[in-house]
């Protein structure tokens, strides 16, 4: 046994001070680790000891020093024959506080915690009860447009309603304070932009096009979706008598994808959400990775929707863009088997591959076009042909009248 992150060793109650050092510093880190009394740096067990005296002062000492409260397990152990004390402990309430201060676990020290990395735990903390979507908006209730209030109701089946009562009903209002996530889906301003681009090849090296949108939540993902469709291959198949566009990317797959990374962004990070288009891939990336305490074997498996924004989900649920249930990211692996998913850099993308026969140009057939060589393809290019003609006819008809007027 060595110490680490999560264990540390004392030799004798004389540094029983500097280990609830310890123990805070790894709450602050871990939340969790182990204490044990009676065992040397090196991981010697030298003895000490043991009885409900030097028990009791091990617990009155945690009582008495660290806060929030703790309730540790304090046992006698033997080790090669030496009596010891181990102390175990969890918690997730911190920042934890040894003797008025804070401190983290840095490999198998104690750092002191700065100002800046105290209020990241704070944050943490308060996230957890309190996510953004529900915190008070810097705007006013003027600055809620009337427009897209009504619109939401109606396509959410709602009566019709000021803004005010509409706001109310739907929890978005506290103390006449409209939230972030009024603002998100009804403010003149959403204060978020979605970021769009093409390149012309498997980097980033050579941009095509390139275009930021803004305006609220629902409208940024039709923007999405509607950027996407317009550079991506569109195939055709024949159902009965009519004609059906296909995508090489199935569109269920791509709106799951978008609508994932609007919900379950971090919106409190001020970057946008991002689509970008490759030759042999689209990669569609949003601010936030996942939730603390959640794998990505958790996302794969499904069914487990652990929400960022609960309130945006809610939202977007009433106008059935998203489930109660979680299964965007089954229904994007269903109709995109291929599909990647990654963290990098505090950021979640959804890749979303382009069938190999979409990277060659001339490959893919131009939409309202059968395939070459049918027979559909040859009266397709007769009746072109056809209406070519009668265009030149027409133009040298028009000239030769022009020309009998001048004489």
């Amino acid at each position: 046994m060595t110490e680490s992150e999560t264990i540390e060793f004392k030799k004798s109650l004389a540094e029983l001070s500097e280990g609830l050092v310890s123990i805070v510093a790894m709450l602050n880190k871990h939340g969790r680790g182990e204490l044990w009394f009676g065992i040397k740096n090196d991981g010697t067990p030298v003895g000490m000891e043991v009885n409900d005296t030097t028990l009791r002062k091990v617990s009155q000492a945690i009582a008495a020093h660290i806060e929030p409260k703790l309730y540790p397990d304090i046992t006698a152990e033997t080790l090669q024959n030496k009596q010891c004390i181990r102390v175990t402990f969890s918690g997730h309430d911190g920042p934890y506080y040894a003797h008025g201060r804070a401190y983290k676990r840095v490999s198998d020290e104690d750092r002191k915690l700065s100002a800046r990395e105290l209020e990241n735990i704070i944050l943490q903390k308060n996230r957890a009860y309190k996510g953004w979507d529900a915190e008070p908006a810097s705007i006013k209730l003027s600055a809620i447009d009337t427009g897209r209030v009504s619109r939401f109701l109606k396509r959410a089946g709602l009566p019709e309603a000021k803004p005010r009562e509409a706001l109310e009903k739907l929890d978005l209002i506290l103390d006449r304070q409209p939230l972030n996530a009024a603002r998100l889906f009804f403010g003149k301003t959403s204060g978020h932009r979605l970021r769009c681009a093409l390149f012309a090849g498997t980097t980033s090296a050579t941009i095509l096009d390139q275009h930021d949108f803004e305006g609220d939540i629902l409208a940024l993902i039709e923007d999405a979706q509607r950027y996407i469709l317009q550079n991506i291959h569109i195939g055709m198949r024949v159902e009965g008598l009519e004609r059906v566009e296909v995508p090489e990317i199935h569109p269920e797959a791509i709106r799951e994808a978008v609508i994932n990374a609007f919900c379950h962004r971090d919106y409190r990070d001020p970057d946008d959400v991002q689509i970008a288009i490759f030759k042999d891939r689209i990669e569609i990336r949003n601010p936030g990775g996942l939730l603390e305490g959640m794998s990505m074997d958790d996302l794969l498996r499904g069914n487990l929707s652990r929400r960022r924004n609960p309130i945006v989900a809610e939202l977007l649920r009433r106008v059935k863009l998203v489930e109660a249930w979680g299964r965007g990211i089954p229904l994007i692996l269903e109709r995109a088997p291929q599909v990647q998913f990654e963290e990098r850099a505090d950021r979640f993308i959804t890749t979303l591959p382009r069938p190999p026969e979409t990277r060659k140009q001339g490959s893919v057939k131009k939409v309202g076009e059968n395939p070459p060589g049918t027979k559909r393809n040859r009266q397709q290019k007769r009746r072109r042909k056809r209406r070519r003609k009668r265009r030149r006819k027409r133009r040298r008809k028009s000239s030769s009248r022009c020309s009998k007027t001048t004489h």
